[in-house]
This record gives structure tokens, sequence and C-alpha cells, in this order.
């Protein structure tokens, strides 16, 4: 990173320096999609049981190929932290994503929130998970992302064991105040979680103003946001920052004619249904306005690093 380390004042963890990559003359972001369904998300969770999933109207595999499509369509490769239910499911389009040269990264296995897991539970979820996506697709898998961004200041645990289960990186923290999730107090820019740097956590993009880290990383806030405040927020942190941004989508966000959930607070519905109609649109036009790659290959050189000196 050629800019400032972007952490909060009196942070301890160690924010390392590495190169910001480029791309035609541009700084290189990093393109991610958190490939999940319509009802499997964390808004949903009190009208939703996972035993009844199968019941459910599958859409996660022609929205993922529909995505897939506009990748190839700009020739931009990305990352697809991807639940072992779906691998389990669908391993044709596991294949796709590895053999048009994504990444294939986990999301868990059932979209259980890691800080709500037993240290136990967690290992054999995110080891069943790597098995599952790497026999799906046949490529490695390094990278992982907790569901709803569920690793925080009382399950720090969690990255010791990523490390030790073959893990190279973790993109499970948005350092942003929030209800459901979120560490304030983290970097904003990638850092070691342990004091033993096994493993490097790549926090979701924030711009800081005001004193406080504010979501530019995607998801709902990219259907919420003008898309030109949006762009903005992206182009301070390559400019300003100088450093990568990393955004996050789900499939389900490109599918305005998704079956609605019945029950569930207006909260959680105005969370999931806001905008859908503007996603791909939008989604196309960022596309064209940035450089972007897999999350490996941006932080390549700090994964390197890392992996590196857990050999030596």
């Amino acid at each position: 990173m050629n800019g400032n380390p972007v952490s909060p004042p009196g942070e301890t963890y160690h924010v390392p320096h590495f190169d910001t990559p480029r791309a035609h003359g541009r700084v290189c972001n990093a393109m991610s999609i958190d490939v999940e369904d319509y009802f499997q998300v964390q808004a949903f969770d009190g009208q939703v049981k996972r035993a009844d999933w199968d019941k459910y109207e599958w859409r996660f595999a022609a929205n993922t190929n529909r995505i897939l499509d506009m990748l190839a369509q700009e020739k931009v490769k990305a990352t697809f932290f991807t639940l072992g239910w779906v691998a389990q499911r669908n391993k044709p389009l596991l294949r796709r994503m590895a053999e048009e040269g994504h990444e294939v990264a986990s999301h868990g296995m059932a979209h259980f929130r890691a800080d709500e897991q037993s240290p136990d539970a967690f290992r054999r979820d995110i080891a069943q998970t790597k098995a599952i996506l790497e026999d799906a697709s046949g490529a490695a898998v390094t990278g992982y992302r907790a569901a709803t961004f569920s690793i925080g200041a009382g399950n720090m645990w969690a990255f010791d064991i990523l490390a030790e289960e073959g893990y190279q990186y973790s993109s499970s923290i948005n350092p942003v105040q929030h209800d459901l999730y979120g560490l304030p107090n983290a970097p904003r820019a990638p850092f070691y979680p342990c004091a033993n740097r096994a493993i490097p956590e790549i926090p979701i993009t924030t711009v800081r103003l005001l004193g406080r880290n504010l979501p530019f990383g995607g998801g709902g806030f990219f259907r919420l946001l003008p898309y030109p405040l949006f762009r903005w927020g992206l182009q301070h942190v390559n400019k300003s920052d100088k450093m990568p941004c990393i955004y996050y989508m789900h499939p389900w966000e490109i599918d305005p004619g998704q079956p609605r959930i019945t029950g569930a607070p207006l909260k959680s519905r105005i969370r999931h249904y806001l905008n859908l109609s503007r996603t791909e649109p939008r989604l196309r036009q960022l596309l064209k306005d940035f450089a972007w790659d897999r999350v490996d290959h941006v932080y390549s050189g700090l994964i390197k690093s890392t992996s590196q000196k857990a050999n030596d």
C-alpha cells in the first residue's frame, strides 16, 4: 500500500504495506460475489428455516450465470465466495467459475453466523466447505468470507482456525457500525488480526468521513446510494487512500422478480428488496468505470508474503 495506513487512532492491529496493484494505469480493485440464494439471507432468518431450504424455488444458478456472462463480456475476473450448500446442488456452476478463470472461495456451509458457532463447529464447517468446493470446482480454495461479516471482537479465534485449515486470507470484517455486524475500530486497510500474523484480513471498503467509517463496499448500500455518490466513494479510496477497494454483491440482487418472503419485519423487507431493479444496470456501469480482478490477485503480494512466512 502506497498511502497512509488507514486505522483509527489507538488501533493495535498490524497493517502491512503492500504495493497497490494497477491495470492499464488505474488502481485495480477486487470484485467479489457472495453466492447464496434469496431465502438464505440473514434478513429472513426468522421466517425461513434451513430445514426448508430445499422447498424454495432455487434461483442462485440462473442469477450467478447472468453475472458470469456480464463478467465475461467486460473481461473481468472475480472471486465467488460460495456456500457449500450451493456447491452440493450445482457442480457445473462451480466448474464454470473455475474454468473461466474466477476464484472459488468459501462462504461457509449453510450461512451459519461464525459468531454463533463454537470453535469446534466453526472448524468442521470451514473444513467441510473447503473440501466440497474444491471437489466441485477442481480448484484450490484459499479465501473465506464469514456469513453476514460475523467475525468480530468476540470470535477472533476464528482466524487461527482458518489458517490451520489451509485458508490463506479472510474477508470477513466490515469496519462499520451496524446492527447485524461490524467492527468499527478495525483498520480500513488489510491487516493481521492475530499477533502471530498467520492470516490477513481484507476488510470491506469504507470511506472515512467526519470521524466515522461509512460503508462503500456494496450490498444494500450499493442499491441505496445514488450511483454517482457510490462511484465517488470508490474513486476517493483509490486516489486519496491510494489503495484498492473490495466490492461485494449477491446474485439475488440482480433478480427483482424473485419470490417474496412473507412475514418479515419492515426493516428486513426494505433492506432486501430496495432498488433490486437498479442493481444490474449499476453493476454493468461499475464494471466499466473501474479496473477489477479476483481478490487473491489484487492482494497477491500480501497473501504470498503471509504464506511464505508461515512456511519458514
